[in-house]
């Protein structure tokens, strides 16, 4: 391992900052290369000959001779210390040369490096991070660092092994500070939580980071939340999410992924082996979008908590969830509130929780199924007795009688079941005349 300023100057500070830099450090490495070069001529002179005292050179009759009282002399000088072996400490060696030369000692946090990439970018260095340099966690939302603060923090980050989770939330770091932080997560093996969200990545950074993400086998969870993300965005993540098997938790919610982004993102689900979370809520996944994504739901085999809230999966969105509950036998917890289902298309996802046996939690507030389409996933739970239903969520749908005798009866066969019905947990209002 390359240690002190030499790592620094010719590995970290480069990676992340100006090719300037790195470019200038190239430069004076040849120089220094070249410099050596010449010096190690000069005073070794020709291989064939070797110089007396008095700067004669002598020929090979001559350095014979001479080498034979070298050797001479060397024995009498061990006579003379009794045969013992000669040690020299290290402390015996120290010239003013070798102090020149001394490598600093490596710093495993960093801090040195920053100070560096702070003077070098003209940013103030920030308080809180030396604070906490030694820490396993890392909390610097809402610091303002930008593109330029971003890049500076990422330099010690690379070398530093104390801090495995680190949350940068809300520090407008843009693209530039985006790719910084990503080639920082390529090198460093320690970090395993990484909250990015709200720093206006877009297009640019979603690229830094999917490059990343095929590299990265340490991290776990991402939270790439609130950061202007687009469909073309997923077209650089949805073959990261293929490659990598290590990411656990990911959030992609509160971006701008549209029907183009659900197709892509369907098609790595199916195929995706690592997610165990994932959450894409408040984005506009709709029409053949949201069917693929659907489709790519029902292929997966990782994944037990999905949140694809607040988007317009709509009647065609709902059946293929339904269609997608028959086949995967992994999935716990849906929440589907929010997405402009009808009755029609609540009653068609019935068809899957009649069979499956895995889903616990399914939260359908806020659309527009009525109380038939509530009084329909409630019937399909006590048809299937295998059901793991333990929440059911409808809030802001008004119910009716109906539906409240029905409650009565599932709870008989399920006893643990709650449903969650305007805010209040196992109770319910009579619709109005």
């Amino acid at each position: 391992m390359v240690h002190g300023k030499k790592l620094a100057k010719e590995t970290l500070l480069p990676s992340v900052l100006e090719d300037d830099d790195a470019e200038t450090e190239s430069e004076k490495l040849q120089l220094g290369e070249r410099g050596a070069s010449r010096t190690e001529v000069d005073v070794r002179g020709p291989k064939d000959q070797r110089s007396s005292s008095d700067g004669n050179v002598l020929d090979r009759g001559e350095r014979e001779g001479e080498e034979k009282e070298e050797e001479e002399e060397e024995e009498e000088e061990e006579e003379e210390l009794g045969g013992e072996e000669f040690v020299i400490s290290d402390e015996d060696c120290d010239t003013d040369l070798e102090l020149e030369g001394t490598e600093e000692a490596y710093d495993p946090t960093g801090q040195t490096y920053y100070m560096e990439a702070c003077e070098r970018l003209q940013v103030v260095p920030a308080s809180s991070f030396l604070r906490h340099i030694r820490d396993s966690e890392l909390s610097m939302a809402h610091y303002g660092l930008g593109p330029q603060g971003t890049k500076a923090l990422a330099v010690p980050l690379v070398t530093n092994t104390s801090i495995l989770r680190l949350n940068l939330r809300d520090n407008w770091m843009e693209g530039m500070g985006g790719a910084a932080m990503a080639k920082m997560l390529k090198e460093n093996c320690y970090i395993t939580e990484v909250d990015l969200s709200d720093n206006n990545l877009g297009d640019y950074g979603a690229r830094a980071i999917a490059g990343m993400l095929k590299e990265n086998s340490t991290l776990v969870s991402l939270n790439l939340s609130g950061n202007h993300f687009t469909d073309r965005s997923t077209e650089h993540l949805g073959p990261a999410l293929i490659t990598n098997t290590r990411l656990q938790h990911l959030d992609i919610s509160h971006n701008a992924l549209g029907e183009r982004a659900g197709q892509i993102l369907g098609d790595s689900l199916s195929e995706n082996t690592g997610l165990r979370s994932l959450s894409l809520a408040w984005n506009g996944i709709r029409g053949r979008g949201a069917v693929m994504l659907a489709n790519g739901l029902g292929g997966n085999i990782s994944l037990r908590t999905v949140d694809l809230s607040f988007n317009g999966f709509s009647k065609e969105g709902a059946i293929a969830l339904g269609q997608a509950l028959k086949e995967n036998n992994i999935l716990e917890e849906l929440n589907m509130s929010n997405n402009r289902i009808p009755p029609e298309g609540a009653i068609r996802l019935t068809m899957g929780l009649r069979v499956n046996k895995t889903i616990k939690s399914l939260n359908m507030g806020r659309n527009p199924i009525l109380s038939a389409g509530c009084y329909g996933i409630l019937k399909s739970i006590q048809e299937n007795p295998d059901s793991a239903m333990e929440a059911l969520n409808f809030a802001g749908i008004p119910v009716n009688q109906d539906f409240e005798d029905l409650y009565t009866k599932v709870k008989e066969i399920f006893p643990a079941l709650t449903i969650n019905h305007g805010g209040r947990i196992g109770t319910f209002r009579k619709a109005k005349a």
